[in-house]
């Protein structure tokens, strides 16, 4: 296999060796072959010249998985310009802060995120191209018919700019060469094999790097099949999806994992008092899973050779369920936007509980600074290393040494084998009052794991350890049925000793230090990231301090 060096290298390699095969479409849409994928893309990279995009210019793509999002990407790439992915979820006012940070000329722009062009300030933006039909909105450049452009990239050259949506608040534009994404795509294929027979479906946000980089570029470098859905992926839509295109591969963060485990697969183990009690049993609870895994397996449609879990940590316990279980090919992996973005992971063969697996290939990784048990900041170096933060020198010195090693911000350790184990995140770190490291997510995941809990966040406040707790109502209205509550004051005083009984059973598996003190009800699903993060910023105990002033 070459591989190419540039993205644009890899526009030519594709569509012409793989010319014929059907490349892209909806689960019930028309495809576009490869062949016809390169047709539209310089078609439309054409009209990009006439608007007077050139080598450098920005350009943004607003909008959710589709076909054209990938022919406006590689559009922008052919003739020099950088990509600007930008994440559906953006508000009017995130929308506006990237386009003007980035210096935007033109974006490509879905009907459904449209509204929240119509009142911004946007200074560099001079036209707006629709992206379900490439048809030209709007535009206060002059239109001139060029044939004499030619711009050959460079592998150092940028390629995209992808604003993060971090759960510690200010977006940053992480800027990524030509090499960084070539080289990313020939680390992540000596991990996992793809090639012309493997079938995607992609439902994350491919303006987020985890799905651009290994749910697009890398099934587009080797000839592979991707499915996208037009609506939203509801377990309605995705069950039947599956079943008719029966995917190889499919990426996901592991709350949709995890919600399938807690909402059907954990009750249908423990639904009889004869189940229960088996099921505390290892060698049973064991071969429940297996029988379990194989059901899951034929429900993903009974043809996935990899379920790719990543962009958050996977709780413990679904974790176990599926290393038990045996019959579902899922695979770990770690990684950030700033590397483009794996760092390490495993495929379906050397999955471990708990360990996202070793560094890949080329890349160097070591534990900076351990302590006395290991633990410590995540260093990683290598031809996937962003190049900076867009317009943040200073930033960039923070995260970037003189001799190229990154800062992740993640804590963690390796074991004998070079697997690596997150503990969480630096910043998130509370420090103990005897100076000891408590991570608040393996708490969360502990809480997680009770019954009546759907999510919860541990903040530090005034020294005290404090949960706050997103209920599962459909489990609680399914209790307070059973035991014929339905008085608001019955319900309120329910919840109280419902508050403490999870309070207390945290505190019986966790240790003296990550003991809690307050448990505190969430009403409101938790903000989050692109990938199913919490965005802890917004829940900390100075932001809503300063929210209230």
């Amino acid at each position: 296999m070459h591989f190419p060096n540039t993205l644009q290298e890899l526009f030519e390699q594709s569509t012409s060796d793989f010319a014929k095969k059907e490349f892209t479409s909806f689960v019930d849409g028309p495809a576009y072959t490869y062949n016809d994928f390169r047709e539209k893309t310089i078609q439309t990279s054409q009209l990009l010249l006439n608007l007077g995009i050139r080598n450098g210019d920005a350009v943004a793509v607003f909008g959710t998985n589709s076909p054209n999002w990938g022919v406006a990407y590689f559009s922008i790439l052919r003739i020099g310009a950088v990509v600007i992915p930008m994440l559906p979820e953006f508000s009017p006012a995130e929308t506006e802060n990237v386009l003007n940070h980035s210096e935007a000329k033109l974006i490509f722009a879905s009907e459904r995120q449209m509204h929240k062009l119509e009142e911004l300030w946007c200074p560099f933006l001079h036209s707006r191209i629709k992206l379900e039909d490439f048809s030209l909105l709007d535009t206060k450049s002059t239109i001139t018919e060029t044939n004499d452009f030619s711009y050959r990239c460079l592998p150092e050259d940028l390629a995209s700019i992808i604003y993060t949506s971090g759960t510690t608040g200010k977006s940053k534009g992480v800027m990524l060469t030509h090499r960084n994404l070539c080289r990313q795509l020939e680390m992540v294929w000596d991990l996992q094999k793809v090639n012309e027979a493997d079938i995607f479906f992609s439902i994350l946000p491919l303006s987020h790097a985890y799905e651009n980089t290994l749910g697009f570029l890398l099934p587009f470098a080797f000839g592979s099949r991707i499915y996208y859905l037009d609506k939203a992926p509801t377990a309605s839509v995705l069950v039947p999806a599956v079943q008719k295109i029966r995917p190889t591969y499919l990426l996901t963060v592991p709350l949709i994992m995890e919600k399938i485990f807690k909402a059907k697969i954990h009750p249908s183990l423990t639904d009889t008092w004869l189940k229960k009690k088996l099921y505390a049993i290892p060698f049973f609870r064991k071969f429940m899973h297996r029988i379990a895994t194989k059901q899951l397996y034929e429900t993903f449609g009974g043809n996935l050779q990899f379920f790719g879990i990543g962009g958050a940590k996977l709780d413990s316990t679904v974790d176990r369920f599926l290393f038990e279980g045996k019959h579902f090919p899922y695979a770990i992996g770690y990684g950030l936007t700033e590397t483009a973005p794996l760092i390490a992971g495993t495929n379906p063969s050397m999955v471990y509980p708990g360990s996202t697996g070793p560094a890949i290939k080329d890349l160097k990784l070591i534990i900076h600074d351990p302590n006395n048990m290991g633990e410590g900041e995540i260093w990683v170096k290598g031809d996937n290393v962003m190049k900076g933060y867009y317009k943040e020198p200073e930033l960039t010195r923070e995260v970037l040494t003189e001799d190229g090693w990154f800062k992740t911000g993640d804590l963690g350790c390796l074991d004998t084998r070079g697997f690596v184990f997150i503990k969480g995140r630096l910043k998130n770190m509370i420090l103990g009052s005897s100076g000891e490291n408590i991570y608040p997510e393996d708490i969360e995941s502990v809480i997680n794991n009770h019954r009546f809990v759907s999510e919860s966040l541990v903040i530090e406040d005034k020294g005290k350890l404090i949960a706050k707790v997103l209920f599962n109502q459909d489990e609680l209205n399914l209790h307070f049925k059973e035991i014929k509550i339905h008085v608001k004051q019955e319900i309120d005083e329910m919840m109280e000793l419902l508050k403490n009984e999870v309070m207390n059973y945290v505190n019986s598996k966790v240790n003296k230090f990550s003991k809690i003190s307050i448990v505190e009800q969430q009403h409101e699903d938790f903000e989050k990231t692109s990938t199913q993060k919490i965005k802890r910023y917004l829940y900390s105990k100075t932001h809503s301090s300063e929210k209230k002033k």
